[in-house]
């Protein structure tokens, strides 16, 4: 039995029950096998999430001719809308993404391409850094609180909308104005908009756009 199967079937049993629930009892039966041989592949189940996390990761596919001939900002929405629609696959897992640093071969390749893309279109090495960091996070911050375990519903929104009505005008004026607009945008677009106002930011640091290519 080779590793790349025990992740894969450790992913599905994640999506079906969550990590919490998964042992590798668990495991072991739905491999027909015993713990003894996934501890010849793993020391442990920490060991066995991080090939998971980036067992995800490796789901994240942006062919590179989909770019040919696009703007820094119009690649880099391409492969964070990539991203965020290979987590939303996985709510369930979501929290491995945010455990630790992900440094498997799927990761470091991923952030590979991305910084270069940074530096081929002219950022500075420590802006492509920050940058690649910046939109990590939000994209996978954005995943697990929007579509994680316990994320709300749409009928819990509703309620939260009728909650910010009731409060005091006096003391929530605000709040009670925007209360359609804080519950009801769609997710899509929510993703989106905050995307845009980090991509503005970075257009507004000055970087030597001279070297689109």
């Amino acid at each position: 039995m080779d590793a790349g199967r025990i992740v894969e079937t450790a992913l599905k049993l994640i999506d079906e029950v969550g990590i919490q629930a998964l042992t590798l009892r668990m495991l072991a039966d739905a491999l027909n096998s015993g713990t003894a041989t996934l501890y010849r592949h793993f020391d442990g189940k920490d060991e066995l999430l991080a090939l998971v996390a980036d067992r995800i990761l490796g789901e994240v596919s942006v062919p590179p001719e989909e770019l040919d001939g696009l703007s820094w900002r119009e690649s880099v929405t391409v492969a964070a809308e990539a991203l965020y629609a290979t987590l939303c696959r996985h709510p369930n897992a979501l929290s491995l993404l945010a455990a630790q640093v992900p440094v498997g071969p799927n990761a470091l390749r991923g952030r590979e391409r991305l910084i270069t893309l940074f530096l081929h279109h002219g950022f500075p090495v420590g802006l492509a850094a920050r940058a690649f960091t910046a939109i990590g996070h939000y994209v996978i911050g954005f995943a697990i609180q929007q579509h994680g375990p316990g994320t709300p519903r749409p009928e819990d929104q509703w309620q939260l909308r009728d909650y910010f009505k009731s409060l005091d005008p006096a003391d929530f004026p605000a709040t009670i104005a925007t209360a359609d607009e804080l519950t009801s945008v769609p997710l899509d677009e929510e993703f989106r908009f905050g995307l845009d106002l980090l991509l503005d930011g970075l257009e507004r640091t000055g970087f030597d756009s001279s070297q689109e290519p």
